[in-house]
């Protein structure tokens, strides 16, 4: 393996972490015997092609500095590869590192754990989601939950948090659960009446939501939790109990396995690690051992 890797920088991330957590994780490698370059970009379409880029020219490894946006950003330029990905997590949510068991908020740690796993070629294969051409991690949500996303996205105040707080009292206002057309694997399609429909290749989103607690990323299946029809009171006694994964044994709440789904909802759009990929309906595969991972 290349002794030159690529630190793939959010410098936004965590209000500004990503760039101060740059250093301490780069120091790590070097001090472990790496070669760091640093890949910014103007955007993400630049710095996209960028780490594609570093990527096709054969380095060591990409290390998406910042959070699950950049985590995001990174498997659309690994997966596929041989290319091990690092993540040196620094964002708000930081959920595909959580579903890895890596450093949260400590770049210096993260870079060392990397750097380890590099020099001891401990580079453990996990399983990625696709829809399309775009690949993820974590979840790819629909229904209330991502009608809150494209509320809270299209709010300028608040910032941070703050504002998908507000965009959830607001949708709560106007909630009421969507007809769905599911089908799993090559099942039957069901129409249900559903608040949300989340397909888990990792456990939780939002920063620690365990929507999907049983997922794993490494058996080769999505976990999809499906939040049946429910009002308001119900789905808000619901609620808390999402981090600690305890929703699942509400009996508006079933869990299914599969390694394809496709999804369909009129007016609803789908994320996937946070980031927004188009309205429904979408298909979604688990692709077993679709990245290789550094850190683990």
């Amino acid at each position: 393996m290349t002794s030159e890797i690529t630190l793939f920088v959010n410098p936004t991330a965590g209000r500004g972490r990503g760039a101060h957590a740059a250093q301490p994780a780069a120091s790590a490698l070097r001090a472990a015997g790496f070669s760091v370059r640093t890949v910014l970009g103007q955007n993400a379409g630049d710095a996209l092609t960028r780490a594609r880029a570093a990527v096709a020219d054969g380095t060591g490894a990409l290390i998406a500095v910042g959070g699950d946006g950049m985590a995001h950003l990174a498997l659309q330029a690994v997966a596929g590869t041989r290319t091990p990905l690092g993540l040196v997590a620094v964002g708000t949510g930081n959920d595909l590192a959580r579903a890895l068991g890596l450093p949260i908020r400590d770049p210096a740690a993260a870079g060392r754990r990397i750097a380890d796993a590099l020099k001891g070629g401990e580079l453990p294969d996990i399983d990625l989601g696709q829809v399309g051409d775009r690949w993820f991690g974590t979840v790819l949500a629909s229904g209330f939950d991502s009608r809150v996303n494209d509320r809270g996205n299209r709010l300028r105040w608040p910032t941070g948090r703050f504002k998908y707080d507000l965009a959830m009292i607001a949708e709560l206002a106007a909630f009421k659960p969507f007809p769905y057309r599911i089908r799993l694997d090559d099942g039957e399609v069901r129409e249900i009446e559903a608040t949300l429909v989340a397909v888990g290749n990792g456990s939780s989103y939002g920063g620690g939501m365990r929507i999907c607690p049983g997922a794993d990323l490494t058996d080769g299946l999505f976990d999809i939790t499906v939040v049946g029809d429910c009002g308001r009171a119900t789905l808000l006694r619901v609620f808390p109990s999402v981090y600690r994964g305890t929703h699942v044994d509400h009996p508006k709440v079933t869990v299914h396995r599969a390694a394809k789904v496709e999804i369909g909802a009129a007016g609803i759009t789908g994320y996937a690690d946070g980031e927004p990929l188009g309205p429904l309906p979408l298909t979604a595969r688990c692709v077993r051992g679709a990245v290789r991972v550094a850190g683990l």
